[in-house]
């Protein structure tokens, strides 16, 4: 059905891609370990057992794989909460589970990598900001939207609104003087704040649902 030369770039294909994913998969390791500043592109070839001039086959330079690794941190944890949003599950029980979600990828993530990129490549660290609010944002609006149509949120919301300010919320709540400045946990004010959210946008037959599913997964605040 296909010739022989159209399989055989296919497979050089599919095995470029493979090796990229595990060189971006290694980095994010070693930058979560280590902080982004003290990982070198050395350390990096030592670490995946391939020379540098490899490496560089995949990358530009160390700026480019840092790109490229955060896009795809972002891209797997985000590709949940895309394919889980648009299930025609109940709107509060995607709502948990998504938020559950989010709450435990921030607590994995380092926050040498947030300091360093902050720091040493803003421009990087704005575009994945920004992405992720995008992606933050358009899960919130279907899910508000999907909540309404199944009778368990108020019909009176503004979707666009109310995605806006979730996001805002989670842009504060990722502010490192408001983290360091906090006797709380991550886990405890992403809870709370979660839970002032879904109490804002439900009606009664949500909130009886919601206050059931939440003791039942143990869901505190």
């Amino acid at each position: 059905l296909f010739p022989s030369n159209f399989l055989i770039r296919f497979a050089k294909k599919n095995e470029m891609e493979e090796k990229l994913k595990n060189i971006l998969q290694e980095s994010i390791l070693l930058f979560e370990k280590f902080g982004i500043r003290s990982v070198s592109m050395d350390d990096i070839a030592k670490e995946l057992a391939i020379s540098k001039k490899t490496l560089y086959q995949f990358v530009e330079n160390k700026a480019d794989l840092i790109d490229k690794a955060m896009q795809f941190k972002i891209d797997h944890s985000c590709n949940y909460v895309h394919d889980y949003i648009n299930t025609k599950l109940h709107a509060i029980d995607v709502l948990l589970d998504v938020s559950k979600q989010v709450s435990k990828t921030y607590q994995e993530s380092s926050p040498n990598i947030h300091f360093d990129l902050q720091k040493y490549y803003p421009e990087i660290y704005k575009k994945l900001i920004e992405k992720h609010k995008r992606i933050v944002y358009e899960g919130v609006k279907q899910n508000i939207e999907r909540g309404i149509e199944q009778g368990i949120y108020r019909n009176d919301l503004n979707a666009d609104l109310v995605a806006e300010l979730y996001v805002s919320k989670l842009k504060e709540m990722n502010d490192n003087e408001f983290l360091n400045n906090t006797r709380y946990s991550f886990k405890k004010i992403f809870e709370v704040m979660f839970d002032s959210h879904i109490r804002a946008i439900v009606n009664d037959t949500g909130l009886k649902y919601y206050l059931e599913r939440k003791e039942s997964l143990k869901f505190k605040v």
